[in-house]
């Protein structure tokens, strides 16, 4: 029999998540996270996983209360619960396209270290301007770019994590504490980075920190195949998840890969009850505050950028066309070609 990974996954505020329910609890407060964690570790789970953002969805000069609001820092709250957690795997979605190789190593390596070897990272990738206007670098990448320079990342990244051998940090009494000639060097020449010079974090105790990808397209398959060690899958039907399965696995041999070196792990929701009927009533009560009338409006608005709340939810789509002007979501995350000035 196969073992089961299991993983328990905090989304934040959005959607999907009952965020209005009072016992649904803060997605900044930090006992929240170390609530979910605590229970995950009781109930033997192999790891916990934190969902990122990095960028509020702002319609017609309101944030949208629906969308991912408030998020913290995923590696800060993940360091935190490294000191409240024993044996929880703590990983978080880092996004490859605005972060730099050499800093991130260093935040994977040292969460690494802070809880004994239990870090983990789900590398994804952005296209959109949107997005990219919190950054120094603004823009945005080709769709083709961004995972080109997403699996040089993670290349660069294991290649500093590399650059420490298990044994080159040397405890001496008599000599004092030194490292081995040549630990921690590292020279990177590729097309998105050139960089060079010493990693100053040890040799961690899992070496290379677990690398998660969750892309269903052509371009993310083929990244997970050749760099990751998981992939989420959302494919919630048997043969869909039986295709995507034998697709991603066939993919493996051309990276000098065997079939297990890659794990499938799709995603699923539970609603719990003393009983099949109450499981199945607590489910409806879910559901119908995910997609309740209000929510259909407002997701509605943000792709016709108009106010439609005069409009019924149960009725047919407004027959007036989505306002396609520059404050609109749909054309803020469509790529536009950054300035020179950027």
């Amino acid at each position: 029999m196969k073992q089961v990974i299991l993983a328990a996954h905090f989304p934040g505020v959005n959607n999907h998540t009952v965020w209005s329910d009072p016992a649904s609890g803060s997605q900044i407060d930090f006992a929240s996270f170390t609530h979910l964690a605590r229970t995950a570790e009781r109930g033997r789970f192999d790891f916990f996983f934190l969902a990122d953002g990095q960028r509020l969805r702002e319609q017609r000069g309101k944030i949208h209360d629906l969308d991912v609001v408030g998020r913290p820092d995923s590696l800060t709250v993940l360091s935190g619960l490294a000191a409240v957690t024993d044996h929880l795997g703590l990983a978080g979605t880092i996004n490859a396209t605005f972060n730099e190789p050499y800093e991130l190593a260093r935040k994977l390596a040292t969460l690494d270290h802070l809880s004994g070897g239990r870090a983990g990272w789900n590398v994804v990738t952005s296209s959109d301007a949107f997005t990219g206007e919190n950054f120094r670098r603004g823009g945005f990448l080709e769709y083709a770019q961004r995972y080109e320079r997403a699996e040089e990342f993670v290349r660069t990244v294991n290649e500093l994590w590399d650059s420490w051998a298990a044994g080159d940090l040397v405890a001496d009494p008599a000599a004092g504490t030194f490292a081995r000639a040549g630990a921690g060097e590292f020279a990177h020449r590729g097309a998105h980075f050139d960089i060079g010079g010493h990693f100053t974090v040890p040799r961690s105790p899992q070496g290379r920190p677990l690398t998660i990808q969750a892309g269903a397209s052509e371009g993310g398959r083929a990244f997970a195949a050749a760099t990751a060690d998981a992939v989420f899958s959302r494919h919630s039907r048997l043969q869909e998840g039986q295709a995507f399965y034998r697709d991603i696995k066939s993919r493996l041999a051309a990276h000098g890969r065997s079939p297990d070196s890659l794990k499938i792990l799709p995603g699923v929701t539970f609603a719990l009850g003393d009983t099949d009927a109450e499981a199945q009533e607590n489910a409806d009560h879910i559901r119908r505050q995910q997609v309740s009338p209000q929510t259909a409006i407002l997701l509605l608005e943000q792709l016709w950028n108009r106010d439609l709340s005069a409009y019924d939810p149960e009725g047919p789509l407004p027959e007036i066309d989505p306002d396609i002007s520059d404050d609109s979501i749909v054309r803020a995350t469509a790529p536009r070609r950054p300035s020179c000035s950027t």
